[in-house]
């Protein structure tokens, strides 16, 4: 199973996501927009997993403590690549977020998982190999009350990228 835990947004949220997106291909010559359901933010990519190592995820998620808390969405930019860049909505790094990525990431490392070194930046992918002219630019911020986090898993199912939730864990 290839894994990650995110947070995944209510439909208000999903729908001014997906107004972004819209606006984003609308000014784009050409790229691979991200489907609906597939919107969330990763607060940690694991990657292939077997089952004892899926139960040892779901061990550190239950591990953390959060309070419900708000996450709002900023501004929209990019990662340069060659080919086509990788379009986003871009989160405010508030600091309850943070702490819990920080905290989350902590127990996984602890519990043998080798993740990835670079800074957290907390982002929503709106597409891939996106060839555009516009420049990154701010939004009237909004966002939602985040009161649980989910392990997901990644597959293609004919043809498709489905991401799936199949755990819960509610803040307390």
């Amino acid at each position: 199973m290839r894994l990650f835990v995110a947070i995944n947004f209510n439909e208000p949220t999903r729908a001014a996501l997906l107004s972004l997106r819209d606006e984003l291909r609308s000014l784009s010559g050409r790229g691979s927009f991200s489907l609906p359901e597939n919107l969330h933010l990763t607060l940690a990519f694991i990657g292939e997993c077997d089952t004892k190592q899926a139960a040892s995820v779901k061990a550190a998620m239950d591990a953390v403590s959060f309070d419900p808390f708000e996450v709002q969405v900023e501004r929209v930019g990019r990662f340069r690549r060659d080919g086509g860049d990788i379009w986003w909505a871009g989160m405010r790094a508030d600091k309850p977020l943070t702490d819990l990525q920080r905290d989350l990431t902590g127990k996984l490392i602890d519990a043998g998982f080798r993740l990835e070194k670079r800074d957290y930046k907390p982002h929503i992918t709106l597409g891939r190999e996106v060839v555009t002219d516009c420049t990154p630019w701010r939004i009237n911020p909004f966002g939602e009350t985040v009161t649980a986090i989910d392990l997901m898993k990644s597959e293609r199912i004919a043809g498709k990228l489905t991401y799936t939730a199949i755990y819960k864990r509610p803040a307390v």
